[in-house]
């Protein structure tokens, strides 16, 4: 049976990090896919964010981080998401994430990892896989 159901993701760029060129393109190449994509633009709060995935019910968060603080940063969203209910929504990180901390950022529940250069398909198969 195959469902109708077009997975909903929302690109976020938290903090202070103003470089928002590569969320803009993957948020095209994912629409391009058949996604729904919400772009929430620069400087959001962590609590804009759980907002907004909530008010949009999104099935992915997809953070763009480029400023070394994905760790902290995934730590304590994904403690805000537990909290207000929200474990069924799926957290992707992608930007400048160093290889070392792709198992740390796994071990705390982010669903999938993508660091600067994975190509746009595999983004998109990371993506869908989420789902089977």
């Amino acid at each position: 049976m195959e469902t109708t159901h077009k997975i909903r993701v929302l690109i976020a760029k938290p903090g202070l990090d103003g470089h928002d060129k590569g969320a803009k393109i993957v948020a095209l190449a994912l629409r391009d896919a058949g996604m729904e994509v919400i772009y929430s633009g620069l400087h959001q709060t962590l609590e804009q964010i759980v907002q907004t995935a909530t008010q949009e019910a999104v099935d992915i968060i997809g953070l763009s981080i480029m400023s070394g603080a994905h760790l902290p940063i995934c730590k304590r969203l994904i403690t805000m998401m537990k909290k207000q209910g929200l474990d069924d929504i799926r957290l992707t990180v992608g930007g400048v994430i160093p290889y070392q901390d792709i198992p740390g950022l796994k071990e705390m529940g982010v669903a999938a990892v993508f660091p600067g250069g994975t190509s746009f398909e595999d983004i998109i198969t990371g993506m869908n896989n989420l789902f089977e």
